[in-house]
């Protein structure tokens, strides 16, 4: 059983609209759940994680995905500079605030994890768990040079069969065991039909602040926003082909929150899907727990 999503739009600090996809209902003495997708995704990402995590018998809760400016059904920014960290973060607090949903564990992909680390050293109280979907203090060049090079240059697809077969060609290496279905239902997620186009569900606008990174030169690491999670139970996912975090950053995160618990999913890069029941299950029982230390740490 799933519980089903509503939209739900909350105005940013500076005005712009933002979509949320609110699941299930807050029960007491349990935590809310707020997920954070990656750079160019959609709350939609989270749509079979959510809907279970709310559904949970054990564990009712209330889910919120979040769509970034200029994502999914967010207003797009005329200014692509706020395409940014600082920005996004300030969205964040917005909408977690607006919908009373702090504290809160925080699940988030890749950008939506960088953003959950600058989140507990901002606002540390908003905080109550976090899990880091591929994504750690150190990226690795290799993947985000990866990113950059597809972020608002893909091709237009014709049909969605045809951008399942584009998102194949560039993926599949990453994800070898997704079948046409998998690739289909991808390529839903990430184009949309608008005026008998196919468009992506982003602002290609993104591209623009990927434009300066270079291979060649050092990608500023994360660790003390990272160290600002060792008062939290911590989780990180790993998909075993990721080229963005690697086994090495994951042992060192290890080192400094000897509690994190470590998932790695096999035949699956960056990032997980976190649509398998036995990885729903085992966030699901990572947010229990982080109820469970709230409860302690509150009483």
């Amino acid at each position: 059983m799933t519980a089903s999503g509503v939209s739900r739009f909350i105005t940013a600090p500076d005005g712009l609209r933002l979509h949320v996809r609110r699941y299930g209902d807050r029960r007491p003495r349990t935590l809310p759940v707020v997920c954070l997708p990656g750079l160019s995704r959609t709350a939609e990402d989270f749509d079979v994680l959510a809907g279970a995590i709310a559904a949970d018998a054990a564990t009712r809760r209330c889910v919120l995905a979040l769509d970034y400016r200029g994502r999914g059904l967010s207003d797009y920014d005329r200014n692509a500079k706020n395409y940014a960290i600082p920005v996004e973060l300030s969205d964040v607090v917005a909408v977690v605030v607006a919908l009373g949903a702090a504290p809160a564990i925080i699940v988030g992909t890749s950008r939506g994890g960088l953003l959950a680390m600058a989140l507990a050293t901002q606002r540390p109280g908003a905080v109550a768990g976090a899990v880091l979907n591929d994504i750690g203090p150190v990226i690795e060049a290799k993947g985000l040079m990866r990113i950059k090079g597809y972020v608002g240059k893909l091709p237009e697809p014709r049909t969605f069969e045809e951008g399942a077969d584009i998102l194949r060609r560039k993926s599949d290496g990453q994800f070898p065991n997704l079948g046409t279905a998998d690739w289909l239902a991808g390529a839903k997620r990430g184009w949309r039909e608008h005026e008998g186009r196919l468009i992506p569900t982003y602002d290609p606008a993104l591209a623009h602040n990927l434009a300066a990174l270079r291979a060649d030169q050092p990608i500023p690491n994360m660790w003390p926003q990272f160290e600002a999670l060792a008062r939290v139970p911590a989780m990180v996912v790993r998909g075993a082909n990721s080229d963005i975090l690697s086994s090495e950053t994951v042992e060192a995160m290890k080192i400094r929150h000897p509690e994190m618990d470590v998932l790695v999913v096999p035949d699956q890069g960056h990032a997980p899907l976190l649509v398998e029941p036995d990885i729903i299950a085992s966030i699901g029982q990572f947010a229990a727990k982080c109820d469970a230390v709230h409860a302690e740490t509150t009483a």
